[in-house]
């Protein structure tokens, strides 16, 4: 579980894993950053009994690093309406910023990260689970379809004409 302590890791890992500082996206990246590790601060400040920020810590490099340990991968699992008309006051677990690291990426870190969040969110009552991805992110859907996410919901917004911009899909597990 992650600590106080790591928000800077953690805010950088999520904003290079969302926002990659590339090409004029390196202007507005330590904004995003800060954006990222002001809204983590606030849900750390929270103390919420409903909130978890699970982490997968990799070992370093080498015996020789003087780095050590670092962050390979995040998911928060919290309680909120997963944005369906008829359940809009129902609070439900619902998983948000999945990251890996790119260094780490496809060694199943993100699968056990996903799978760690199912007892928690039963140890809170819950028998479903939450999540949004973007349609057009067929890694992640290929992804939390092998873990048994099901399509609850396409959202559609103005900016998916006008911008051409992917839809979200809110998927739900039903947990064992």
């Amino acid at each position: 579980m992650a600590c106080f302590g790591d928000l800077h890791s953690l805010a950088e890992l999520l904003a290079n894993s969302f926002h990659p500082p590339v090409g004029l996206m390196m202007l507005a990246y330590p904004f995003l950053r800060l954006g990222i590790y002001e809204d983590l601060r606030t849900r750390f400040l929270a103390n919420s009994p409903h909130h978890v920020c699970l982490t997968a810590i990799a070992p370093p490099v080498s015996p020789l690093s003087s780095t050590g340990e670092e962050i390979a991968g995040i998911v928060e699992l919290a309680l909120r309406s997963p944005t369906l008309p008829e359940m809009e006051t129902v609070q439900s677990p619902y998983i948000s910023n999945l990251a890996v690291s790119p260094t780490h990426r496809r060694q199943g870190i993100g699968r056990q990260l996903l799978l760690s969040c199912e007892p928690v969110a039963q140890e809170w009552g819950f028998q479903e689970i939450y999540l949004h991805v973007l349609e057009n992110n067929e890694k992640a859907k290929q992804l939390y379809r092998s873990l048994g996410y099901e399509t609850e919901k396409v959202e559609n917004t103005c900016a998916n004409f006008l911008f051409k911009q992917p839809r979200r899909l809110l998927l739900r597990k039903r947990l064992g």
